[in-house]
């Protein structure tokens, strides 16, 4: 592979990756953040505990996607220099505002939110899970200004030293910001919503704790379809924004067919869920719905990824669409060190890929009982059985 092609894949690797942590965590925030306001006003100690069990895998998620976060930035400075020459402040702003939303507010409040836990007001502890929750859409939204910059560029003047911000309402109202954004929203809820339905029926397969995975399977299914006509419609939206719907990379179209051939088995799901959430019984006694809604879990990811990917290579061989070419923005160093940084990236993203499945499916195995969140002491590890 080229320096540039190394380049290119490094940023596809960092931002690929991270975008699977982003969906969950903005999702099953929203979900949590349900959960805790059904408990403070009205609801049981069920609640209580589906709090703390969904809390701590929204918790995991959260603490290891910024671990790539971080990443994903670094490699801006590491692989395009350019990128930051050409456009500082146009690229810069949207991107220094999401650091200070993510990194200052949003992390503030969700420690306040992790270690708050009955030691201040039931209120305020409900009223910080929603501001953590505001605050992660509105990181979406920063990410996206920028995202959407580069594939579609308005607000911006050319001068001598690079591109400047000519008008902000332009940039931070680009439709190839806002259209992504309710698409992210709604690709967000899918994805929390077959997560939390997926681990549900696993537990309701084993006979785990009906009442709190029934209500959880609910949860989670009312969320899949909140949210899977919106993301088909607010896709769609984006084609005449999106520089793929002139056809330039030869692979939009695979990407496209995987990502719609991921939707409609969902869209498939969803209709069978809506048939069925009436009735409770029906809803438990479907062994073999409660394991295809266990299979699709991983469906919302596959068509995340192609997705992006049908959006970000479309504007190929531009970085910013019709104004900086890739090859021109790539740092210019030896082959050798950026495939040394490419490997080095790509072993640690698949290392916390692993640690995060590992200890979401650990503590997703445990249940309620092996939630640490909310507890003033680490639960106690349980006897070994002994074998005859």
């Amino acid at each position: 592979m080229s320096t540039l092609a190394l380049a290119r894949s490094l940023f596809a690797l960092t931002a690929g990756t991270h975008f699977l942590f982003v969906a969950l965590t903005l999702g099953l925030a929203t979900l949590v953040a349900i959960i805790q306001t059904r408990a403070v006003f009205g609801g049981g100690a069920v609640h209580v505990r589906m709090v703390r069990f969904w809390g701590q895998l929204y918790v995991i998620n959260y603490a290891v996607g910024i671990v790539t976060g971080l990443l994903m930035e670094f490699q801006f400075g590491l692989a395009w220099p350019g990128l930051a020459d050409q456009a500082p402040g146009v690229f810069g702003t949207p991107l220094a505002l999401e650091t200070l939303v993510a990194f200052f507010v949003e992390a503030t409040f969700l420690g306040l939110w992790i270690f708050g836990w009955d030691r201040i007001n039931r209120h305020a502890h409900l009223a910080l899970i929603w501001i953590v929750t505001l605050t992660a859409y509105a990181s979406a939204y920063f990410i996206l200004v920028a995202n959407g910059f580069l594939n579609h560029p308005v607000g911006y003047v050319r001068t001598g030293g690079g591109l400047r911000v000519d008008s902000a309402g332009a940039l931070f109202t680009n439709p190839a910001a806002l259209l992504p954004l309710a698409h992210v929203v709604s690709g967000a809820f899918l994805t929390a919503g077959f997560f939390m339905a997926g681990m549900s029926a696993w537990h309701l397969l084993r006979s785990h704790e009906p009442e709190l995975y029934r209500r959880s399977l609910r949860i989670g299914l009312i969320a899949v379809l909140l949210g899977i006509l919106p993301s088909a419609a607010s896709g769609g939206l984006q084609f005449p924004y999106a520089p793929h719907a002139t056809g330039v990379h030869p692979l939009s179209g695979l990407a496209a067919e995987t990502m719609m051939a991921a939707w409609a088995w969902m869209f498939a799901v969803a209709l069978i869920a809506l048939v069925k959430l009436p009735f409770t019984g029906w809803l438990l006694r479907g062994r073999i719905f409660l394991r295809v809604v266990t299979a699709t879990l991983p469906l919302p990811y596959v068509a995340m990824l192609a997705g992006w990917f049908y959006r970000e290579t479309g504007r190929q061989p531009w970085l910013i669409y019709g104004v900086l070419r890739t090859e021109d923005a790539v740092r210019p160093i030896g082959h050798g060190a950026m495939l040394a940084a490419f490997t080095g990236v790509a072993v640690l993203f698949a290392a916390l890929v692993v640690v995060n499945i590992a200890l979401l499916r650990r503590y997703a195995r445990l249940g309620p009982d092996g939630a640490a969140l909310g507890r003033s002491e680490l639960p106690a590890r349980p006897e070994p059985v002994p074998s005859f």
